[in-house]
């Protein structure tokens, strides 16, 4: 339910609740009617909040859509505090997210296998353990048109530096661009999503 004030005290977790738990507010820096979810969201506009100008996440992973029903351009939510909208993009000026939908996070190791055309052919890069903010700097300049996630939770992103439109890949597999919420095949730098303090050394195999 929409309130006119922010929750107080709600920067602290407390037993028992919710896996997932995300406050939406209307006004950048937390100001404003305010929204919590602990659970999937099809239309924000529908429980009564226009737009999102900040949001504080208490637990859980979780991805905003810029349509209604969980659907278009992506932005992925970890736990932390975000006042306001170039804090979750630099794509371009965004403060229309519709939908939200929380996402498991089921595995501490990480291993996605990136190919250069549609049904996993031609050449590849295989990333275990590791986050890559270029692909270009480690010699792999192909675009990304199908994926296999092997273990853990990923985010794509349009550009080097992790920057651009953001795509969540979790375990399974992605065909060809479209399947992941793309509509030209490129990927440029790629980061795991953690659950965990700890992680072994990351490793980075380019493959011909």
């Amino acid at each position: 339910m929409a309130t006119d004030h922010p929750i107080p005290a709600s920067k602290q977790q407390q037993p028992g609740t919710s896996a997932f738990k995300l406050f939406i507010y209307e006004q950048e820096n937390f100001q404003g009617r305010c929204h919590e979810l602990t659970g999937p969201c099809n239309n924000l506009q529908e429980a009564g909040m226009e737009k999102v100008g900040s949001i504080l996440v208490l637990c859980g992973l979780w991805v905003g859509y810029v349509q209604t029903s969980c659907k278009g351009e992506q932005y992925v939510f970890e736990k932390g505090e975000y006042p306001r909208w170039d804090s979750w993009t630099n794509s371009r000026r965004s403060d229309t997210i519709l939908s939200f939908c929380p996402i498991k996070v089921d595995s501490q190791e990480h291993k996605i296998v990136l190919y250069e055309n549609p049904g996993f052919a031609g050449k590849k890069i295989e990333i275990i353990d590791d986050d890559v903010p270029s692909f270009h700097a480690h010699g792999y300049q192909e675009k990304v048109s199908s994926v296999r996630v092997q273990s853990g939770n990923w985010v794509g992103y349009q550009y080097p530096g992790y920057r651009g439109y953001q795509y969540l890949f979790e375990k399974g597999e992605y065909k060809d661009s479209s399947e992941f919420g793309s509509q030209i095949p490129q990927i440029q730098s790629v980061r795991r999503i953690k659950d965990m303090q700890w992680h072994q050394r990351g490793a980075f195999h380019p493959v011909n």
